[in-house]
C-alpha cells in the first residue's frame, strides 16, 4: 500500500467523530481524490516532513491524515500561526468597546513608557501593531532584556519610521496586542477567547506559552489540534459565522484579511502580497495564518476551501 493510499484511508466519515466538523468524500464536494493524491505524492517526493493535513470544502472535511507518531488527538505548537488567534481576540475586544484600532499604544502602559517619548512612539496605534508596521527598523528584542517586563523593553526600542508606513515582521508587536487585550478586558488570551471562540469551535484544552509576567506571548506558543486549525479557518471563510451564529464582528474578517501594508514587490511570492491584521495575503485570492516550520491555515474563498497543515519543514514556500 502506498503512502498516499494509507493516508487517504485515515479519513473518517462517521458523524460521531470527536471533532466539530462534518465529513464528506472529495467527489461529493467536487474534488477529485486523484488531485489530493497528487499533492501527497509531491509531498513525499520532495521529502517534506508533514505531520498532518486536513482539507475542507464547503465546510466538510474531504481528506485528513496524520503521519506517525502524530494523531488527531495531539495538539501541535503553532508558532506564528498563533498570531491570527491573537488578532481575533483584539477584534472581539474592539467590538465590545474595550479598545479601538486608533488607540495609542503608549496609553495602555503609562508606567512602562520611557522618560522621553518620541513622536513616532507617541503616534503608534493598535492598528500598527496588528499590521506589523509599528515603525521599528527591526523587531524589538523583548525576550532578551535585563528585566522581565517585555512591554517596557518594547516601548524602549527606537521607533525609526512613522508608524503605519514600514513593514517589519515582529512577534514582539503581537505580544503587545496580547498585553493590551489583557489590560482592557481583565482576562488573558485563553480566558478571553475561551467562551467567545474556543468553546464554540470545539477547541478543547488549548495552551499558550507565557512571558515571565504570566501574559500569553501572543506571537507564538498556542498549541491546538489540526482540526481546531481547520475550524478556525472555516470560521473565517464563513465571515465569522459558525453553525448559524455570528462569533466574530460583522466586517472583521474583511478588515483583518485586507492589505494594510506592503511587504515586498515580487508578485509570484506568497510572502509579498501585502499583510493584513496578523494574516498573510496569498496569490489566487487566498489568505493565511502560518507559523515557523510549517503550520498553515490557508483560506481559499474562491474555491470555498480551507487547508490546515502541521509539519516540520525548512522551506515553507515549497509546501
Amino acid at each position: 500500500m502506498t503512502v498516499v493510499e494509507t493516508f487517504l484511508m485515515t479519513r473518517t466519515f462517521s458523524p460521531t467523530h470527536a471533532g466539530s466538523l462534518s465529513r464528506s468524500t472529495p467527489e461529493a464536494q467536487g474534488i477529485a481524490s486523484s488531485a489530493i493524491g497528487a499533492f501527497l505524492d509531491a509531498v513525499v517526493r520532495d521529502g517534506q516532513e508533514l505531520h498532518s493535513v486536513m482539507i475542507l470544502r464547503r465546510g466538510a472535511v474531504v481528506a485528513e491524515g496524520w503521519w506517525s507518531p502524530y494523531g488527531p488527538e495531539h495538539p501541535h505548537m503553532l508558532y506564528s500561526l498563533s498570531k491570527s488567534f491573537t488578532a481575533t481576540a483584539a477584534g472581539l475586544a474592539i467590538a465590545e468597546g474595550k479598545l479601538s484600532l486608533d488607540d495609542r499604544v503608549v496609553s495602555f502602559f503609562p508606567d512602562d513608557v520611557p522618560s522621553e517619548i518620541s513622536a513616532n512612539l507617541a503616534a503608534m496605534r493598535v492598528r500598527d501593531l496588528l499590521s506589523m508596521s509599528s515603525g521599528h527598523n527591526e523587531e524589538p528584542p523583548i525576550r532578551h532584556n535585563p528585566t522581565e517586563n517585555w512591554a517596557r523593553a518594547f516601548l524602549a526600542h527606537p521607533v525609526t519610521h512613522e508608524p503605519g508606513t514600514h513593514f517589519v515582521y515582529s512577534s514582539s508587536a503581537t505580544y503587545m496586542i496580547s498585553a493590551i487585550v489583557q489590560k482592557t478586558t481583565g482576562q488573558d488570551l485563553l480566558e478571553y477567547l475561551g467562551p467567545r471562540l474556543f468553546a464554540p469551535l470545539g477547541i478543547v484544552d488549548p495552551t499558550w506559552e507565557r512571558c515571565p509576567r504570566g501574559i500569553p506571548v501572543g506571537g507564538w506558543g498556542l498549541s491546538i489540534r489540526t482540526e481546531d486549525i481547520a475550524a478556525f479557518g472555516e470560521l473565517y471563510r464563513n465571515d465569522g459565522v459558525w453553525n448559524g451564529e455570528r462569533l466574530l464582528p460583522a466586517g472583521w474578517v474583511a478588515t483583518a484579511t485586507a492589505k494594510h501594508v506592503s511587504n515586498g514587490n515580487d508578485p509570484g511570492n506568497d510572502w509579498n502580497q501585502g499583510y493584513g491584521f496578523q494574516f498573510w495575503r496569498c496569490r489566487h485570492g487566498a489568505y493565511r495564518g502560518d507559523g515557523a516550520f510549517g503550520q498553515y491555515c490557508v483560506v481559499l474563498p474562491e474555491q470555498e476551501a480551507v487547508v490546515a497543515i502541521t509539519s516540520r519543514v525548512n522551506d515553507m514556500g515549497a509546501v
